[in-house]
């Protein structure tokens, strides 16, 4: 592998090039609006972060000294709903797919649980990731740390967003590891006109960045990123449904010039009456497939009004990078679910907690992320966003998991349930699952007895559809009240190990004297192997390159089922594909590789049930 030294630190300004160009044909599910492509405002190659600071100097930064609340919510109108549940049961929570339960299952031990950052501003906004052996975060206003994930929660680096981004201290934090690349991704908005972002130029986060500082056509509030195989999408609360797409390939290698395309529509049945935005696709476990679309999903809710249903809208957008980019965005399905009801309070007030001071129940938008994993034969996507329960102040959490067939295209509903085992109110949450299909909710928890914290739940594949089987545990218990104002989140972080794929890390906000936030990692159910390119011989599938092939050797499967053997570049291009049936729940098989260019490839093991993904450096 070719490794880059980086040593000196260079700024470009350019003109942040705007240009209409041409759309495609209309057709079925189409949705018109303006294109446009754009090159960064500015661009650097930071110096490595540990040269920039010392750490001495880094650890005396004090990012709580002057505490504030976010200015975002004068960009927040409250949504409008025409119906309650006093209009009928259809407004209000299905009681068939609601789990008032707790479940028994127990589970296992919490693996890691560290205090996290704490921000100047209110909400914290937690945002992190797990790369192959360090941990990710940052918050709002607006620190960054590396952590170890073998260590004990100390940071081995901290410092601001802004000296990796060369600009972007302005709040809402995204933090992504981009498993296919072995790189790392962080944005955040640059003042209010803009948002910077900023790609690793190693594996190393405590590296060299290159960073990039884009305009924007309207604030945009509340941004949430996704990696797909051909580019880093990005939605946010703007009033207009805005997409955009960045050129991943370009920015990967340090491009002045990457560009980045965005397309603006309005969702007809929320056009311009409050808080909203689709949540892009975020892909785990392989890489989406060369020309896949990338997914955007939002939950409609009939008291919207008259023609509107309870379900999820599936939208995609298709982008052609070349000398002139073009993009569109389709509306590919709409699904019914069972009845819920999303409301809330018009001024935020939703959550009880000890004290008098209600909490935002965050209502109007699924939580991060829209997490996308590609499994043999289906696509598969689980999503969570909050809903009221009953006429009480209650709160909870709705989650669904949708199937797209590979071969036809089509999404559908698999699972559905509202988690409400007892009185207390839970929100905030994120969800994901790992390579076994177990999912997990992780959310705050809170009542007029019960303080902030942070809590998980989750459930394995055999479960009885929609429900949580796994007992509530409690990893962050909360003590006090939040008093400076109703903000709470404005999000929380679930993302996967992509060393084993199947362990869980979250991050969340919760009240401990005030508000804070921790960072946990924990597993559902044990699973042997993840996207790890060193070839362990406690792992269940290996490959090894001899000459012009890989020779891929998997044991101790879960079954002898037939299973799928491919290789899949960084870009999501499938260079083969075999089927092989296990004997005695092993195999060993090889994969031509001659006229690979060197670089990292993904080789992926599987079966509808299960997969396990592996990373290889062809040299």
């Amino acid at each position: 592998m070719k490794k880059t030294s980086l040593l000196v630190s260079c700024l470009l300004i350019m003109g942040g090039l705007h240009a209409q160009v041409a759309l495609p044909t209309s057709g079925p599910g189409v949705i018109d609006g303006p294109t446009v492509v754009m090159t960064a405002k500015s661009f650097k190659i930071t110096k490595s972060l540990n040269m920039i600071l010392s750490q001495d100097k880094i650890d005396k930064i004090n990012f709580d000294s002057i505490k504030k609340e976010m200015p975002d919510r004068e960009h927040r109108k409250a949504q409008t709903f025409k119906y309650t549940v006093a209009d009928g049961p259809e407004y209000g929570n299905d009681s068939a797919t609601t789990q008032r339960i707790m479940g028994t299952r127990l589970p296992l031990a919490v693996i890691k649980q560290w205090s996290g950052l704490n921000g100047g501003c209110d909400p914290q906004d937690p945002s992190g990731a797990a790369g192959m052996t360090q941990y990710v975060q940052s918050v709002n206003a607006t620190p960054f740390a590396v952590y170890n994930k073998t260590g004990t929660g100390t940071p081995v680096y901290t410092g601001s967003v802004g000296t990796v981004t060369g600009g972007g201290t302005d709040g809402d934090p995204i933090v992504l590891y981009d498993k296919f690349a072995d790189r790392w991704f962080l944005a955040e908005l640059d003042g209010w006109s803009g948002f910077a972002l900023a790609v690793s130029a190693t594996n190393d986060p405590t590296g060299s960045w290159y960073a990039y500082q884009f305009t924007a056509p309207q604030m945009p509030d509340y941004l949430k990123f996704s990696v797909w195989s051909d580019g880093y999408y990005m939605t946010s609360n703007n009033g207009s449904g805005t997409v955009y797409c960045f050129e991943r390939a370009a920015m990967l290698t340090g491009s002045p010039s990457a560009r980045s395309i965005y397309k603006t529509f309005t969702e007809p049945t929320n056009a311009g009456f409050g808080f909203w935005l689709p949540l892009p696709g975020d892909a785990d476990g392989v890489i989406p497939p060369a020309g896949q679309r990338c997914p955007l999903f939002s939950y409609t809710d009939n008291a919207w009004g008259t023609g509107v249903i309870d379900g999820v809208k599936v939208w995609s957008m298709g982008v052609t990078w070349g000398t002139t980019p073009t993009a569109n965005i389709t509306l590919d399905a709409t699904i019914p679910t069972a009845a819920f009801d999303a409301s809330y309070d018009n001024n935020w007030d939703d959550i009880t907690q000890p004290g008098s001071q209600k909490l935002d129940g965050l209502g109007g938008v699924c939580m991060y992320r829209a997490q996308w994993n590609s499994f043999v034969g289906t696509n598969r996507v689980v999503l969570n966003w909050g809903v009221k329960i009953g006429t009480a102040t209650q709160r909870s959490i709705k989650w669904v998991e949708l199937r797209q067939d590979q071969t036809s295209g089509t999404w559908s509903l698999y699972q559905e349930g509202t988690y409400a085992p007892d009185a207390a109110n839970r929100w905030n949450g994120s969800i994901a699952m790992d390579c076994n299909g177990d999912i997990a909710l992780c959310y705050a928890k809170a009542s007029s007895t019960i303080s902030a914290c942070l809590a998980y739940t989750g459930r394995v594949p055999s479960d009885p559809l929609g429900t949580m089987s796994l007992a509530e545990t409690v990893v962050f218990p909360g003590s006090g009240s939040i008093t400076s104002s109703n903000r709470f989140g404005d999000y929380s972080h679930t993302s996967i190990d992509p060393a084993d794929g199947n362990t869980f890390w979250h991050t969340g906000m919760y009240c401990s004297g005030g508000s804070k936030t921790g960072i946990y990692s924990f597993q559902i159910a044990p699973c042997t192997v993840g996207l790890n390119e060193e070839a362990a011989a406690v792992t269940a599938v290996t490959t090894v390159q001899t000459g012009d092939n890989i020779t891929v050797k998997a044991s101790n499967l879960p079954s002898n089922d037939e299973n799928v053997v491919q290789l899949y570049d960084i870009s999501g291009k499938k260079i083969s594909e075999s089927k092989i049936n296990p004997s005695f729940k092993s195999f060993e098989t090889t994969i031509d590789a001659s006229g690979l260019i060197s670089g990292i490839y993904i080789v992926r093991v599987g079966t509808p049930d299960y997969q396990k993904v592996v990373k290889i450096a062809i040299q």
